[in-house]
């Protein structure tokens, strides 16, 4: 519903999805997955289709009232940290490896899933994920720091389309004013990291949570003083990382790479394709039958 009605307000301002994206300041890919129904819209992307095309406000109404995730079911071990999720007014996370998945895009989360599970679980993990993420991109979302070491840059989940347009989201999220998105150089050996991923949950009675995860299993610390302990460090480390501006520009230098590896790998692929059609070519003339053409008369 919300794709047909983008899609009918976006022709009926003359604009392509080139167009619009460009407006948007997002890529053509986005708009046109959030027509087919193949990408869940954010409210801050359905705000900003509403100014551009004019509509009165009518996509972030409707945006409202859609229930983009029905009967969404976590895997039994994590349920607990999704309830935490659900409610919590600060959330600070350092991330090593993989995208944080609360700033995971969905083809980057099903990509990530694909290598352990495949058809509807896939699916069914996706939009798990995603379904968490929405409180967090809403204007009004809760504080969300995230700290992220390069290696989740760097380490290539599915291809170079899929790392340059999770990059590009980091960049997008990170411009919201409840979203603080950092990154931990590979070059600054002197930086004191944690052992791994982690995450800070601040829930409204002021209660205190330190999350971790090991395989397939959350773990979940309330100690005040283990929960200070890693406060401290993680403050620390916010402190001697790269800047907000910094980490951006680390995060678009990374993209641009990821661009340039797309487009040379479509040009070896579309020499790869004239090099296939010219031995098929000099092929069907190697067995064309030869006909003896008449020779002139002396």
């Amino acid at each position: 519903m919300f794709g047909e009605l983008l899609r009918h307000y976006r022709e009926s301002a003359g604009l392509t999805q080139q167009a619009l994206a460009l407006q948007l300041h997002c890529d053509r890919s986005l708009v046109a997955r959030v027509e087919a129904a193949k990408r869940v819209p954010t409210d801050t992307f359905a705000k900003a289709c509403d100014e551009v095309l004019g509509t009165g406000g009518v996509l972030l109404r409707l945006w409202a009232r859609i229930d983009w995730y029905p009967a969404v079911q976590h895997p039994d071990w994590f349920e607990r940290r999704a309830e935490m999720d659900a409610k919590a007014v600060a959330l600070r996370e350092y991330q090593v490896q993989v995208m944080p998945g609360l700033l995971q895009t969905q083809e980057y989360a099903h990509a990530l899933f694909s290598r352990v599970s495949n058809g509807e679980a896939v699916d069914d993990r996706v939009r798990a994920r995603l379904s968490r993420q929405q409180r967090f991109l809403a204007e009004d979302g809760p504080l969300y720091i995230a700290v992220l070491d390069e290696s989740c840059l760097r380490n290539v989940v599915g291809d170079a389309d899929v790392m340059r347009e999770q990059c590009a989201h980091l960049l997008r999220v990170g411009e919201q004013t409840n979203i603080v998105v950092q990154v931990v150089p590979s070059d600054r050996a002197k930086i004191r990291r944690p052992n791994t991923s982690l995450s800070l949950i601040r829930l409204p009675d002021g209660h205190e949570w330190v999350y971790s995860e090991s395989l397939g299993q959350g773990h979940f610390i309330d100690d005040p003083t283990v929960f200070a302990r890693h406060s401290q460090t993680y403050d620390v480390l916010r402190a001697k990382t790269l800047s907000v501006d910094e980490s951006a520009a680390l995060i678009s230098e990374i993209m641009k790479g990821y661009e340039h590896y797309a487009e040379a790998r479509t040009r070896r692929t579309d020499l790869d394709q004239e090099q296939l059609q010219r031995r098929r070519r000099r092929q069907l003339h190697r067995n064309r039958p030869r006909i003896p053409r008449p020779r002139p008369r002396t």
